[in-house]
């Protein structure tokens, strides 16, 4: 694609008192620096870069109007002026390099994770620990004044504008529904008492900071909850917030407590970019659409067919500070897409961690990692073209340092090229894509479908060698492992050996939950209505909350995945998209289990025992294949061979060839990006 062919995204956006260069905005992204005052230098660069990168608008993480909004202890506010002297430090950053940036009001309300929050009413989230206490009619009030004076404030530290978020099932949409707002005061009741909280925030907030600030109102068009907002509330909601004087509204997808997927990467492209394009049609203020848009060409078609008049991109900005720029200048290849698995950046966040990306370290690390031009070039060798070797081996090359790559397969990727044949993780093949534009880039050597040995290191003068070799599965010792019903996992992903319709598959961590997934349907594409159905999503959005009952597809295999441990099995996978799995699990009907004693492998089946000890069951699993899944062992020979034979030759040993465990591309892809760095 040529820069003219995204003439839609990049076209200037005319607000009247201001003019955003382009469609696209940066969405809200908690990162955990906004949170501690020593980090707004940590802040400020990271929102720097990304304004030098091209992107039109930026909206903050949230910060709370008081205390009682607070998402967790401490967390960051806008209530007193002294909160200005912090923030000046990320808006004169970024309108340094030319961009926009507007701070977000964020009231967390029940999904405050303190003993102190505040709701509409007196009702525990399924998510959180604390019950709120139901704010009074005069606090009601209170907290309007709080949004108005947080709007103030961040007028006066020259942020361009405010986002009131008011979606995701957080303070002020736990007044909207009737789900979280038993209220019979104004304040509840009929939908017109409900709405009036948001409404009477953006006026206060417009009398306030006057015409020429930009007030985005974060509008949940979908809450997908039960006892959500029915299609007719949220058009008048959208026309009620337009006429109260907001500049643009934003579309808000679910609630955080909901059971249905927006984010995580199994969730289509653009899923919901359809409900966007038919709110469009009752205002007249521009409209953003958001949730999984990835890539300029998606972004563009949004634009073009008229569903958005803006379109918000949050994590492929972590992904890719330079998106924009990449675009503009027809480099759209050189992309480092956002794959939304979720591990960097929403699982650091929910674990209170500073945010960061899988794909890209680098992010929320601006002044602690980087790349910076070598003073001398060096001779590396890195052995294994799996996610850590990648990484180092592209960024050692674009620091200028000679780099070949030797791979034993006949592609790079290593384990990412089973990871992009499960369904719903199709966007991992775009990491393998930008990798191998960077070695085309940076001019690494690739020498596939070799392998190394110390005589080859030696002979040809390297003067650093990376061992990234990776894993390889763990064997088992069992009886009748040999059988011929027996499959390893890369057997079933890589090399596409066919399986019988009754399955057991040994092992359920995160490998074990991707096969049983990849096992479940013979077509693994599903269409967005497709999906829709799977989940339960009203395709017309006219249902409360957008709900209707799910019509999934039957399962094509008979599933049992077993674990050794006792406990739920994929409790430790990811925290923000672990459920999805063990939902999506659970509907297909897989046969979940625990405690299990692995006996034997004949003719008859897998022979097992589970349960506790005083419940033990004696049972003959009937399958067609056994999988094994049962963890990885570390590939790490060579590096044990240079160090004891060459001892004259640096050597380092990184990823899943230095701890096996979990295979873990965040934690290989960071080793490698910091090796690099410091090579």
């Amino acid at each position: 694609m040529t820069t003219e062919q995204y003439s839609h995204m990049l076209e200037p956006l005319d607000l009247g008192f201001t003019t955003l260069k382009n469609r696209v905005l940066m969405g809200s992204m908690h990162t955990g620096l906004e949170d501690r005052f020593w980090n707004y230098g940590r802040l400020s660069e990271y929102f720097a870069e990304r304004a030098r990168g091209g992107v039109g608008l930026i909206v903050t993480g949230g910060y709370s109007p008081n205390r009682r909004g607070w998402l967790g202890p401490f967390g960051g506010t806008m209530n007193w002026p002294t909160d200005i002297l912090n923030h000046r430090r990320v808006t004169k950053a970024v309108h340094a390099e030319g961009g926009k940036i507007c701070m977000q009001i964020l009231h967390a309300g029940r999904y405050g994770y303190s003993p102190f929050s505040i709701s509409a009413s007196a009702i525990k989230a399924p998510i959180n620990p604390f019950t709120p206490k139901a704010i009074s009619s005069s606090g009601v009030k209170s907290q309007i004044k709080h949004y108005v004076r947080a709007a103030r404030l961040a007028q006066r530290a020259g942020y361009d504008g405010v986002e009131v978020m008011g979606s995701e099932g957080y303070f002020i949409n736990q007044f909207l529904c009737k789900r979280t707002n038993k209220r019979t005061d104004e304040w509840g009741g009929g939908f017109e008492n409900r709405m009036r909280l948001p409404v009477e925030i953006v006026k206060g907030i417009r009398a306030a900071v006057g015409e020429d600030f930009i007030i985005i109102y974060r509008l949940s068009m979908m809450d997908l909850v039960e006892d959500g907002s029915t299609w007719d509330e949220v058009v008048q909601l959208g026309t009620a917030i337009e006429a109260a004087g907001a500049t643009l509204i934003n579309t808000g997808i679910g609630w955080h407590e909901a059971r249905i997927p927006t984010i995580v990467t199994s969730v289509p492209p653009a899923a919901f970019t359809n409900v966007t394009a038919k709110f469009k049609q009752h205002v007249s203020i521009p409209v953003i659409t958001t949730n999984r848009i990835n890539t300029p060409e998606l972004a563009e078609q949004v634009l073009a067919e008229g569903d958005a008049d803006m379109v918000s991109m949050a994590r492929p900005f972590l992904a890719d500070a330079d998106f924009i720029n990449k675009a503009i200048a027809g480099k759209a290849n050189e992309i480092n897409t956002c794959i939304a698995c979720n591990q960097a950046c929403l699982d650091h966040v929910f674990s209170q961690k500073t945010a960061s990306c899988m794909v890209n370290p680098r992010a929320c690390h601006e002044t602690e990692l980087n790349y910076e031009p070598v003073s001398a070039a060096r001779d590396i060798a890195v052995v294994g073209s799996g996610p850590a070797g990648l990484a180092t081996a592209t960024i050692a090359a674009e620091r200028g340092h000679k780099v070949t790559i030797y791979e034993s397969r006949a592609q790079i990727g290593g384990q990412f090229n089973m990871a992009k044949d499960i369904p719903g993780k199709e966007d991992f093949k775009e990491t393998l894509r930008y990798y191998q534009q960077m070695i085309d880039k940076h001019k690494v050597t690739l020498k596939l479908s070799t392998t190394v040995t110390p005589e080859l290191v030696k002979a040809n003068g390297h003067d650093e060698v990376v061992i990234a070799t990776g894993v390889k599965p763990r064997e088992l010792t069992l009886e009748g492992i040999d059988h011929p019903s027996v499959l390893t996992y890369p057997e079933v992903l890589a090399e596409k050996k066919p399986v019988g319709k009754k399955v057991a598959i040994i092992g359920a961590g995160g490998i074990g939950f991707d096969v049983a997934e990849y096992l479940l349907h013979d077509n693994h594409t599903l269409s967005i209505n497709d999906w829709y159905d799977e989940w339960g999503i009203d395709p017309e959005f006219e249902q409360q909350g957008s709900l209707v009952p799910a019509q999934p597809d039957p399962a094509d295999r008979d599933i049992t995945l077993m674990q050794r441990k006792p406990g739920t099995l994929g409790k430790d996978l990811g925290k923000t998209s672990g459920w999805v799995h063990r939902l999506q699990l659970k509907k297909k009907n897989v046969r979940l289990l625990p405690a299990v004693a692995y006996k034997k492998i004949d003719d008859q089946g897998l022979h097992i025992s589970h349960g506790t000890d005083d419940n033990k069951v004696d049972e003959v699993l009937d399958v067609d294949n056994v999988i094994i899944c049962a963890g990885q062992v570390s590939v790490n020979s060579l590096y044990e061979e240079l160090q004891a034979n060459e001892p004259g030759i640096s050597v380092h040993l990184i990823g899943g060839a230095k701890l096996a465990g979990e295979l873990d591309a965040k934690r290989a892809i960071s080793q490698g990006a910091k090796l690099a760095a410091r090579l």
